[in-house]
């Protein structure tokens, strides 16, 4: 009993910690990571909610003392990588991807961009073959990515038309809706996009790239096979305006744009040319915007 005790109030401080943040107490949260390990020491549950910490830091304009804990969540989580893999459990991967972007975004805060990028880029060596990848690769992406050529897409597995390779669509903008069956707000940008579809026919093309996250419904593990057709059915019930969207189906796609997030929305322009990175929901009038900037007669890109 003792020990269930102890390990509800380990895993508490996840929610202690997030809920102070989320009603903008950080000393509160501070304060309750102190005493958390003062009686728990290094968890990987304190690494997480040190990291929640440091974006709270970070949020509230203190970025010099956000990087110093992002900094130390990182070095911890350095200790425990000599005595376990990363991955054997989610809090220490969601710990250190938070602390590496974190102290990105440090830099950047103090106008050192370039430095920021050319970190993460070792970092994205280091963890390479780790589940963090994808989130540090986001954070490249998001600090340079735009206004360089789109990296290619896997094309080789898809639902829907049959989808054509980047380089093979030059001459026209092309818009990358990256999104997940589990996905509650891609399904409702589902709208906006049919109605983007429609309004630029013939002058804008829109390609929904997917992957399999090894689970449907409630979580219930599958075969890839039966989560393929899981995923045309949800692309039937909640995307029927966007049915003739080619939609090629690769976890690697998802890795080389970074999208740790759905939906992730990237515009292209005619000549192959990122000019829009947007992880997560975009408004009507902003992405319209964005594509008016492409698809006018007057823009040369």
């Amino acid at each position: 009993m003792a020990l269930l005790s102890a390990s509800l109030m380990r895993a508490d401080i996840l929610v202690d910690v997030r809920t102070a943040l989320a009603s903008g107490n950080l000393p509160m949260a501070e304060s309750q990571l102190r005493t958390y390990r003062t009686h728990y020491g290094v968890t990987p549950e304190m690494l997480e909610a040190l990291s929640w910490v440091s974006r709270g830091e970070l949020a509230a304009h203190q970025a010099d003392k956000a990087d110093t804990d992002a900094h130390e969540t990182e070095k911890l989580c350095v200790d425990q990588l000599r005595k376990r893999s990363l991955d054997a459990e989610p809090h220490l991967p969601a710990a250190l991807g938070a602390a590496i972007e974190v102290q990105a975004e440090a830099m950047v805060a103090r106008g050192a961009r370039s430095e920021a990028v050319d970190y993460l880029r070792q970092r994205l060596k280091t963890y390479y073959a780790t589940s963090i990848r994808i989130r540090i690769q986001k954070n490249i992406n998001l600090l340079s990515l735009e206004g360089k050529p789109a990296p290619p897409l896997q094309v080789s597995e898809y639902l829907g038309p049959k989808p054509s390779p980047l380089s093979a669509l030059r001459g026209k903008p092309v818009l990358l809706f990256f999104w997940a069956h589990w996905c509650g707000d891609c399904r409702a940008e589902a709208p906006l996009l049919a109605r983007i579809k429609s309004q630029y026919a013939g002058r804008l093309l829109i390609m929904g790239p997917t992957q399999r996250y090894g689970f449907i419904g409630g979580g219930d593990e599958v075969p890839p096979e039966l989560e393929l057709k899981y995923i045309d059915r949800i692309r039937h019930e909640f995307y029927s305006g966007l049915l003739d969207v080619p939609v090629p189906v690769s976890q690697e796609n998802f890795k080389n744009y970074g999208s740790s997030t759905t939906p992730t929305l990237v515009l292209i322009d005619r000549r192959g040319i990122v000019r829009l990175y947007h992880p997560g929901n975009l408004s009507y009038e902003a992405l319209r915007a964005d594509i008016d900037a492409l698809v006018s007669p007057s823009h040369t890109d």
